[in-house]
């Protein structure tokens, strides 16, 4: 018996499971909930890289893993879909979970109640909504996810906090109504919900109704956009992610992927080239849309101040070239996009871990910590060996050791800052570049054609230029500051539970720029097989519910 399709299932019943174990715990037990908690999400993520592994080791024809939990035939009941698209986001769903959580439980995870039995709840919700193949169970997982955010984003209380998420449950609540209409519009006209039978519905829509259907794809995509954090509908996000604690910030830098994914799913299944009239429905919005959104948060990156907004900024940065670049339903650039969109949220989960131990250093360890599990206390400096010229105040001129932790936090910013604004040799860079050649070369190169280059496509590679200059102003003139002001302020004292996930995140991201070519190939294979719909929909509704022994056996009886 093949095992591999029930796997499809776990990534979704295991966190539901272990939320549950955690909940009957109670609170008098943190540190096991703790260990339990890190081992669910480490069997998570294993869980995720097998079915990644599935997906290309089966070939063409079977890459798509289809299960059915409730084994209702297609299109009536529950369908979960795994193909490349959805397993690399479970990866990298897994990977910032597991680091997330690390960095939580140095501190994080004693500020509130149901910290670990919520933050498992949330993984639930993000896989079940790069896993589920309808609408209707999208909005079951969206909500899910939301619900168990709405307490993360609390926890720790504090006034900005409770005030940034009083604003942040508003905005997601009147999000939901909206996807509720949107899927009840696009429901009554073509009486189905399930996403691959709406791939073949949607250019079947009479002409009538075609005008409903499409007020029913916009109210849609507006819930989906202020997820994903498109201007104008952002003015929430960076309030409520930088107030949020760091390990919850590291969490949603993968949240606002799930609205692009799903932008991304939608808009390439059902309003493909195939769609008939409604043929790349939206897609001016698209790139027009992140266009701006991308204009407005560079120029509000010149302004940041602090750490954790220019981090939430540069999420609103990548989330507008992503938006632009599915817009332009060429392949090659949403292959390159999907490289990006790994690179670049690697590095920005790091960067919002990193940001609180970087503040932490100025606060003087205003919260110390005591366990065995600290660090010692770095060296500040050494006696100045004879012959060493001393300043006003008696220490050397040259000569004064770094404290390690000042260092590291130093080179990991430094590692954060190229990853993000795409400057060479990191995989940032190899992103970024992969954007502009694709942009440059609409059908891709060697390809012998004299495409020409569209006004958007020159827009667009205008703004990747830009908003880098602009990310790199605003880095180096907070590394001056937080590194460079000759200030005396003593090292922070770092646990290993806090530096462990930000080398693992960087050295994740550095690991791609000399594996970058495995990775494109399987991202250009992942949109290659999106702009290629009808697999998807023969693998969906050519899956088959097993037939009960009862009705094997009264089909046994009537054969003759």
């Amino acid at each position: 018996m093949n095992l591999m399709p029930h796997l499809i299932a776990a990534p979704i019943l295991l966190p539901l499971l272990t939320a549950a174990m955690m909940l009957m715990l109670g609170e008098k037990h943190r540190p096991l909930k703790a260990k339990i908690n890190l081992f669910s999400s480490l069997v998570g993520l294993g869980i995720a890289v097998l079915l990644l592994q599935w997906t290309q080791e089966t070939g063409v024809p079977g890459s798509i893993g289809v299960y059915l939990p409730g084994n209702w035939q297609v299109p009536f009941g529950i369908v979960l879909v795994v193909d490349r698209l959805s397993a690399l986001m479970l990866v990298l769903t897994g990977i910032i979970g597991v680091s997330a959580l690390l960095f939580a439980m140095a501190r994080w995870d004693g500020a509130g109640s149901s910290f670990h039995a919520l933050f498992q709840i949330q993984m639930m919700g993000l896989y079940g909504a790069f896993l589920t193949a309808d609408l209707f169970n999208l909005f079951v997982f969206f909500e899910v996810l939301l619900a168990a955010s709405y307490g993360l984003m609390l926890h720790g209380s504090g006034r900005s906090r409770v005030s940034s998420g009083l604003h942040y449950i508003s905005i997601n609540l009147l999000a939901s109504s909206l996807f509720l209409i949107g899927a009840a519009l696009i429901y009554g006209v073509t009486g189905t919900l399930n996403m691959a039978d709406l791939a073949l519905k949607i250019p079947l829509v009479p002409e009538a109704d075609r005008g409903l259907l499409h007020a029913g794809a916009g109210i849609l995509a507006v819930a989906f956009l202020a997820k994903a954090g498109m201007w104008p509908l952002n003015f929430w996000l960076v309030p409520a992610y930088s107030a949020a604690s760091a390990p919850v910030a590291a969490m949603f830098a993968i949240m606002t992927k799930v609205g692009v994914y799903t932008l991304l799913r939608l808009w390439t299944l059902l309003f493909s080239g195939q769609a008939g009239a409604s043929a790349y429905f939206g897609g001016d919005w698209l790139i027009y849309g992140g266009m701006a959104t991308i204009v407005c948060a560079a120029v509000a990156i010149l302004a940041a101040q602090r750490l954790e907004r220019l981090a939430s900024l540069s999420i609103l940065v990548s989330a507008g070239i992503l938006l632009s670049a599915i817009g332009f339903a060429q392949p090659n650039l949403i292959g390159a996009a999907l490289f990006y969109l790994v690179s670049s949220t690697l590095a920005l989960s790091a960067l919002f871990l990193l940001a609180e131990l970087i503040e932490r250093s100025r606060s003087a360890n205003e919260m110390p910590l005591f366990d065995d599990g600290d660090l010692p206390r770095p060296l500040e400096s050494l006696q100045p060996p004879k012959g060493i010229n001393l300043d006003d105040e008696q220490k050397a001129v040259v000569g004064q050791v770094i404290p390690w932790t000042m260092a590291f936090l130093g080179l990991s910013f430094i590692a954060c800052s190229l990853l993000i604004i795409g400057m060479p040799p990191l995989s940032g860079f190899i992103g970024k570049l992969g954007l502009l050649s694709a942009l440059l070369n609409p059908l891709g190169l060697g390809n012998g054609s004299d495409e020409p280059v569209s006004n958007a496509a020159w827009g667009l590679l205008a703004l990747l230029i830009l908003s880098g200059l602009a990310s790199l102003i605003a880095f180096s003139r907070l590394g001056i500051q937080r590194f460079w002001t000759p200030e005396e302020r003593p090292s922070p004292l770092l646990r290993r539970f806090e530096c462990v996930p930000i080398i693992a995140l960087l050295g994740l991201s550095i690991a791609l720029t000399f594996q970058a070519e495995p990775l494109l190939r399987y991202t250009q294979a992942a949109a290659q097989a999106l702009n290629n719909p009808q697999q998807y929909v023969m693998a969906v509704l050519g899956t088959r519910a097993i037939p009960s022994p009862e009705a094997k056996a009264a089909v046994a009886e009537v054969t003759p």
